[in-house]
């Protein structure tokens, strides 16, 4: 029986959840599956109930397009995908929200706040918080850590990037995956967090940039294709 992604967003027909789909095929073609795919309205994710959906799903990608019509939905679907071994990727707004996920649910900062759901969006104590300057459409670099998944995936020391975001960690909290279960496995060249993976998890991996965009039929892009491998075991 083919194998099936839910992506959690809410889709608005944009550059990069178009992407999102389009690279699910390039890595299918790639290992000659089949994977399915269905996008999620955060809102059906936004209740006790929430498990009945993604139980029926063989990995979970937390999208771009936020903010979210629920961020709840979409926190619930981060810790199903954690806590039940479900293969996730997150990319951009789904890299914000992980790292929201784990603030709240594992290091219980209860207080911990997305900015772009507040009335305020400079908070400057908010956990994900506006870059002082967008990256949104930009390019980067980011420098793979050695001894990690991102390093076993892409076999290289740098990879450039395409990035879709105007929100990221706040500096403040830089060291809340320090001694965690999350490891950072790529930073840009300031050493800004660019990549975390989930240490004892089959595959749990989140990019603040799109590496959905960097993928094609002729060469899909590696994690992409990797998380569709592991989707599919």
């Amino acid at each position: 029986m083919d194998k099936e992604i839910g992506i959690i967003g809410d889709y608005k027909n944009s550059k990069t959840q178009i992407a999102i789909n389009e690279s699910i095929e390039h890595s299918n073609r790639e290992l000659g599956f089949n994977t399915r795919y269905r996008w999620i309205d955060t809102t059906t994710l936004n209740n006790e109930n929430y498990s009945e959906t993604l139980k029926q799903l063989d990995g979970i990608w937390s999208a771009s397009g936020s903010p979210f019509k629920s961020l709840n939905g979409s926190l619930n679907a981060i810790r199903y995908a954690r806590e039940n071994k479900v293969p996730h990727i997150g990319t951009c707004a789904g890299y914000q929200h992980v790292v929201l996920e784990f603030a709240k649910n594992v290091l219980k900062l209860e207080n911990a706040q997305h900015a772009e759901y507040l009335d305020d969006l400079n908070n400057p104590d908010s956990l994900i918080t506006k870059m002082k300057c967008s990256l949104a459409g930009t390019k980067g670099n980011v420098l793979i850590k050695e001894n990690t998944l991102a390093k076993k995936i892409y076999a290289e020391n740098k990879i450039e990037v395409d990035f879709f975001c105007s929100f990221g960690l706040n500096d403040k909290y830089s060291d809340i995956f320090n001694n965690s279960d999350f490891r950072v496995s790529g930073v840009d060249e300031v050493n800004a967090i660019r990549i975390i993976e989930l240490i004892d998890h089959p595959f749990f991996v989140a990019t603040l940039f799109v590496p959905q965009v960097n993928s094609s039929y002729e060469n899909p892009n590696p994690l992409i294709t990797e998380f569709v491998r592991k989707v599919n075991e």
